[in-house]
């Protein structure tokens, strides 16, 4: 296996690798503010101040800014050996603050040094030696910047592989001492986490193996005991990426026997105060690093060993974390088992070591639901809080946002998705049953804070909107996946249609984050409808999914103030239900459309959204069009039922609501499917008549010249009219009289320029056509209608001048037939 580039500072690499930001003034990259001449005399005041057998705060300084130049500066061996004397040095006290700038600045040259001075080596390790078992050790008390820097110091000595065994084992001693007594003291301050991490990540990479076991058991032990520190997912991060880091050492280096003992001891038999994140990291850095050995095509019985011994404890660990969530919701707040959750989350995705786990599986999806997209919960949240403490909800939140687990959920969802392939049935189903649950929770949960926050937390609700958008994204992909395993052969259509119900209610609630065009997105609506429509039962089970009228109309939390028009979330959900139902309007009974759709849909044909009263429309339109009607209810059927109360509506709602597009589909829809003769088709023709009387009537009373607007972009008025003439060729032969009848009543009524733009079309539209039968009635329709406009007009002039008259004889009717 090929080495990975040298890393300098290896707590600076594992900060990197985590997203961490914590740093502290010792490992602050200052260098671009330093300039060569500032270090040069920082190093010229230091040797000065032997010379001078004093020592005070301007030394010092110099001291800090050396240490701040750490990515610039190189320390050769003379400038190491000039620290070691100020050390040592007799001649003087140091202050407290400069041992540990003298342990960083000696860090600094053994990392970057290729071949130190050895003795200068021995006799920092001997001083060390000596301070730690002399009372001024007890000086320093708990001082953990002091405490961070000496074992940072003490791991990279033991890991400089030329230097002697003894001098090694001298570090380590001293090493595991301090790390015993002062690891968890130090990892209370998170800032010194990565520098402790960093010490024992180069005493486990040392060719000896003296005290591994210790070092090992401080390692897991860190978050282990109570009283301890908190453990994060940055930690978890860490502590992967050091397993990464020491494991490939040990493989590059040929440390078998290390290897056998590492492997052993942290994943052969569990210990009691093993923190089960860092162990699972722990894991999952193994599992890395024998991947990439497993590429090379070498083979080693102790690395696959380790493999094996890691594999078996992370999934241990997984099992039982699954068994205590799903058996005992109480422990979904448990913090050790939420780390755990974040930390499976965010191992799996670096790593493709598992060809199929179940527990795996349901841990993604736990993970995701309760900590990566954690929307129920956050939403309860909303309301816990008092108005006071809004503002530390919208911290909480944007720290959500930014957290590195958010980040990662597109990749975190891939592998779930992935998973699911191989999980078992048993586990499909029960991870199905919790991400289709999660959609109705964000539902109703999404509806109720946004009507909550809207205009007084917006910033709040935008955030919460960031995490629902990823939410939306996760549950397509996820079904896509459920739809390509379960919609084929393998299984009877009784679970083909059971499981694409539920992806359509599903996608139902999330459909008010649907903000771009996904190809997975109508790839799976494609499948489970196809599925759907096959059979009446589904249809009818989908339909009762509907929220019912009271529920639309009323909203959550029985609200005084509410009003249905401006719930956004039930609008998003109900245009789903309003879109989908016409692909299954075949299958739908009689009975079902009138008692739960169609109270649905005329409510929202008065939608002020155009978007929504159209796809109100055309559910109208889609039933009035599917085939044969045979529900009766005294004679009447359930059609023409409808009919008098769409109409109603929709020509209440026009101009002003009602788009015209949708009731022309929708009266096209109705006269072309409606019994020959039917009195609702008559009703449509009044109606629709009467609405034209009274719009023309408006716009030529306010508007003389407004017939030069119907040349042009049709208005209101104009576009009835047209809907009008083209009903003459589709109502049925014993409506069509009462339709030209009605027609010529509106036509004689308007001013001439507007009679000869009607006139017009009509004979053009009656010359086009085709239909051998209505086409003579239309064609003595029209001269009957042209002389009666003319004789109108007549009447009205007859007051005028001869002149008048002979220029209306020239602007007649100029179509011909």
């Amino acid at each position: 296996m090929s080495r990975k580039p040298e890393i300098l500072f290896l707590e600076e690499w594992l900060k990197s690798r985590c997203g961490s930001d914590d740093s502290n003034k010792f490992t602050s990259k200052t260098s671009d503010s330093t300039s060569a001449r500032s270090i040069i005399q920082a190093w010229s005041e230091l040797r000065t101040s032997l010379q001078g057998s004093s020592f005070d705060q301007h030394h010092l300084q110099h001291l800090k800014t050396l240490v701040n130049s750490q990515t610039s500066l190189h320390v050769a061996d003379p400038q190491a050996k000039l620290l070691l004397s100020i050390l040592t040095t007799s001649n003087f006290s140091l202050p407290y603050e400069s041992f540990p700038l003298c342990f960083r600045l000696l860090y600094i040259w053994i990392r970057k040094s290729t071949k130190p001075n050895f003795a200068i080596v021995d006799s920092v390790v001997e001083f060390l030696s000596k301070l730690f078992l002399s009372s001024q050790f007890y000086d320093f008390g708990d001082n953990p910047v002091f405490f961070s820097e000496a074992i940072l110091l003490l791991g990279a000595f033991s890991f400089v592989h030329s230097l002697s065994e003894n001098t090694k084992k001298l570090c380590l001693d001293i090493f595991s001492r301090l790390l015993v007594d002062k690891c968890r003291l130090l990892c209370l301050f998170n800032e010194f986490v990565p520098h402790v991490l960093a010490g024992i990540g180069y005493a486990l990479s040392s060719s000896v193996n003296v005290h591994c076991v210790r070092i090992v058991d401080s390692l897991f032990e860190i978050w282990g005991n109570d009283g301890g520190p908190q453990g994060s997912i940055a930690h978890g991060l860490m502590v992967l990426y050091l397993i990464d880091w020491v494991v490939s050492n040990l493989v590059n280096f040929g440390f078998f026997e290390k290897i056998n003992v590492f492997g052993r001891e942290t994943f052969e038999t569990f210990k009691e105060n093993y923190a089960s994140f860092a162990v699972f990291m722990s894991g999952i850095g193994v599992l890395r690093v024998t991947d990439r050995y497993a590429s090379t095509g070498k083979k080693s019985d102790v690395v696959t060993r380790m493999r094996s011994y890691a594999v078996v404890r992370v999934e241990a660990l997984v099992d039982n974390l699954v068994s205590r969530t799903l058996r005992f919701s109480n422990t979904g707040n448990d913090l050790q088992n939420r780390l755990l959750l974040q930390c499976v989350s965010l191992g799996l995705v670096r790593t493709i070591s598992f060809s199929g786990h179940s527990s795996l599986f349901v841990c993604l999806a736990l993970s995701l639901l309760n900590e990566i997209l954690p929307l129920p919960h956050l939403y309860e949240s909303v309301f816990e809080l008092s108005p006071s403490s809004g503002g530390l909800k919208v911290n909480e939140i944007k720290e959500h946002l930014d957290n590195i687990l958010f980040n990662e959920a597109g990749a975190v969802t891939g592998v779930f998705c992935n998973q699911y392939v191989l999980a078992d049935e048993e586990n499909k189903n029960i991870v199905e049953n919790l991400i289709w649950q999660y959609c109705r929770d964000i539902y109703f949960g999404h509806r109720k804070v946004a009507m909550h926050l809207k205009g007084k937390e917006d910033e709040l609700l935008k955030d919460l909107e960031k995490i629902a958008d990823s939410a939306f994204l996760m549950v397509v992909v996820f079904a896509l996946a459920v739809t390509k395993h379960k919609l084929n052969s393998t299984f009877n259509d009784e679970i083909q249609t059971d499981i694409s119900l539920k992806i359509l209610v599903s996608f139902s609630c999330v459909e008010y984050f649907r903000h771009v065009r996904l190809p997975e997105y109508m790839e799976t609506i494609r499948k489970v409808i196809a599925s759907v429509n096959k059979n009446e039962h589904a249809c009818t089970c989908f339909v009762n999914s509907l929220p019912s009228y009271g529920d639309l109309t009323n909203g959550p939390g029985q609200k005084t103030n509410y009003l249905w028009s401006k719930d956004e979330v039930q609008t998003a959900r109900v245009l789903f239900y309003l879109r989908v139902i016409p692909t299954l309007i075949e299958c739908l009974p009689g009975p079902l459309f009138g008692n739960i759709v169609a109270p649905t849909m005329f409510l929202y044909m008065e939608h002020p959204n155009g978007k929504v009263a159209r796809a109100s429309h055309s559910v109208f339109t889609a039933f009035m069009s599917m085939g044969k009607e045979t529900e009766k209810n005294d004679k009447v059927s359930l059609k023409e039922k409808l009919v008098f109360h769409y109409i109603q509506v929709s020509l209440s709602g026009y101009p002003g609501i009602t788009p015209f597009e949708g009731m022309a589909s929708g009266v096209v829809g109705m006269v072309q499917h409606l019994p020959a003769g039917s009195p609702a088709t008559f009703y449509c023709i009044h109606s629709l008549v009467e609405k034209a009387n009274q719009l023309c009537s408006e716009v030529f009373t306010h508007e003389a010249d407004a017939w030069k607007q119907w040349q042009e972009e049709p208005e209101p008025s104009k576009k009835l009219m047209d809907l009008l003439l083209h009903l003459v060729f589709l109502v049925d032969i014993q409506v069509l009289p009462n339709l030209m009848k009605q027609l010529a009543q509106l036509i004689t009524k308007l001013p001439q320029d507007a009679q000869n733009i009607v006139l017009n079309e009509l004979y053009s539209q009656v010359a086009d056509s085709d239909d051998v039968v209505r086409k003579p009635m239309l064609v003595s329709w029209l001269q009957s209608l042209s002389y009666l406009c003319t004789m109108v007009l007549n009447a009205n002039a007859a007051s005028k001048k001869s002149k008048s008259e002979d220029s209306l004889s020239g602007e007649r009717i100029t179509a011909h037939l």
